[in-house]
């Protein structure tokens, strides 16, 4: 074999495990896509996973940053935007996927933050309850977007006015990432740590 063809070789080698590396990632038929455009920023996916609830797959969540972090603490404290992704994977009535994450939000938020939070709160509570129900296949991002905020969009549409509080974001965070997180496997996974 000549030095061309090992070159090339190695070169078209390089480029199909780029090209794998690249992929997109599929969790329970939901494709995750490795990075993503966002606010004029590259996000990587740092980790993604299923809720489950007993043994029944309620949704994928997929976290997305500026660059890669290990803890909870790294992702509250990482610089520009972030997104939480979330796909349902059965029907669920909105109505009490709020009040799970309102449950979930109460129970890992500082304390000494919660007067501060509680607009928030009220308003992410409004939001799932005027979608009545989300379906398989549909979802919702929760974004941060420095100098503006926390936005929520369900089936791609902005809900509401954009929560400016940090605090409010990194407690939304927490209802996956926090001591007590909806699921601890998928907290493991949102953090790259399990697959």
């Amino acid at each position: 074999m000549t030095l061309t063809t090992r070159c090339i070789t190695g070169l078209a080698g390089l480029l199909i495990s780029l090209g794998v590396l690249a992929a997109p990632v599929e969790i329970a038929g939901v494709k995750l896509d490795d990075s993503i455009d966002f606010q004029n920023t590259k996000l990587q996916l740092n980790g993604a996973g299923i809720r489950y609830k007993a043994i029944f797959k309620v949704y994928v969540a997929a976290l997305y940053l500026g660059k890669k972090v290990a803890t909870p603490e790294e992702v509250y404290a990482a610089p520009g935007p972030k997104r939480m992704s979330i796909t349902l994977l059965r029907d669920i009535d909105s109505k009490e996927l709020g009040k799970s994450f309102t449950k979930a939000f109460e129970e890992n938020a500082p304390k000494a933050e919660m007067s501060k939070l509680i607009p928030g709160l009220i308003q992410q509570g409004q939001i799932f309850a005027d979608q009545k129900k989300i379906a398989a296949g549909e979802g919702f991002t929760i974004d941060w977007i420095p100098g503006t905020g926390t936005v929520i969009l369900v089936k791609g549409k902005q809900q509401g006015e954009a929560i400016k509080e940090v605090e409010f974001f990194n407690a939304m965070m927490r209802i996956w990432l926090g001591n007590k997180p909806a699921d601890w496997k998928l907290k493991e996974e949102l953090l790259g740590k399990a697959s």
